[in-house]
């Protein structure tokens, strides 16, 4: 008889290229490997794995048994979900991609205390400058980004409403003074983020009926944004930060809008939902939690 942890265990197996590696995977040691395996094989009379010189590939019965594992797998743990979820629980998986600094200072407070309430649920956080990059990657359940999306046919849910400002330090305009219009954004030092998907370095501003795409040359680049907000606090130039990141610092004094007559794009923060995820009450939930908060400004 095949039990649900026999095609867990195969399957970590066939995503292994190793016997090490695996065994590191399920946090047991090589012989703890090589015995299951055995006594699996020896239980269903096949050979599953053909074991090389540090590499190990499925047989044929073993790749029909690890296709059909994950459907089986999958069935389970979708009704483990809905009992769940009849049951008002949450619990379970709940993995999210989100990129850096918005991860960081904002999902990975609330995916905290989230997780502390439901201590059933096993969040896991994965953090990237490119979000959308690596969401073909691996496992997910949401995904968060901020700014504008390319039509991806899945379903989206918008958290927040979210401008974009030009901003600068006090002490920067104290010395170099502020530009009166796009065209003087030239004569002064500016940083940007680098982005693999973004254009980062053109900036399409609008005032009233008029619009023009604005290109700078930036003296200072990081793929963090936070670091570039640091910069811009230390008074090193003129950046292009999201509302969420620098609202505290405006409203403090700590940094100033530079061109505030002419307005950039929204980069709305929103969700998006794996279509190949079973939808679980702790997804739906972590969502609603996510946007609440944000919402709020809390972080």
């Amino acid at each position: 008889m095949i039990d649900p942890a026999d095609l867990r265990f195969l399957t970590a197996l066939a995503s292994a290229p190793s016997l090490a590696a695996a065994a590191r995977e399920l946090n047991v040691t090589p012989p703890a490997v090589s015995q299951r395996l055995a006594l699996l094989e020896e239980r269903l009379h096949l050979r599953l794995v053909d074991r090389g010189r540090g590499s190990l590939g499925l047989t044929a019965e073993g790749a029909y048994l690890v296709e059909r594992a994950g459907a089986i797998l999958g069935a389970l743990a979708e009704l483990t979900d809905e009992m769940a979820a009849r049951a008002g629980r949450i619990e379970g998986p709940l993995q999210i991609i989100a990129p850096f600094g918005f991860g960081r200072l904002r999902v990975a407070p609330v995916l905290a205390r989230f997780g502390a309430e439901n201590p059933d649920l096993r969040p896991r956080l994965m953090l990237s400058e490119d979000p959308l990059g690596v969401m073909h990657g691996g496992p997910w359940d949401v995904l968060i980004h901020v700014g504008r999306l390319p039509d991806l046919r899945i379903t989206q849910r918008k958290l927040a409403s979210n401008r974009r400002f030009l901003v600068a330090a006090p002490e920067y305009t104290a010395r170099q003074g502020l530009p009166i219009s796009p065209a003087e954004v030239a004569k002064h030092r500016v940083g940007v983020v680098r982005e693999d998907r973004a254009d980062t370095t053109l900036w399409p501003l609008t005032r009233q009926d008029e619009e023009l795409s604005l290109r700078v040359a930036p003296v200072f680049s990081c793929n963090d944004g936070e670091v570039l907000r640091g910069w811009a606090l230390a008074g090193h130039g003129i950046v292009e930060r999201s509302e969420w990141s620098v609202a505290e610092d405006l409203r403090a004094g700590r940094l100033i809008r530079v061109l505030p007559g002419w307005v950039l794009p929204d980069a709305d923060i929103v969700a998006l939902l794996n279509p190949r995820a079973v939808r679980a009450a702790r997804i739906d939930a972590f969502v609603d939690r996510l946007a609440a908060e944000v919402s709020a400004g809390r972080s």
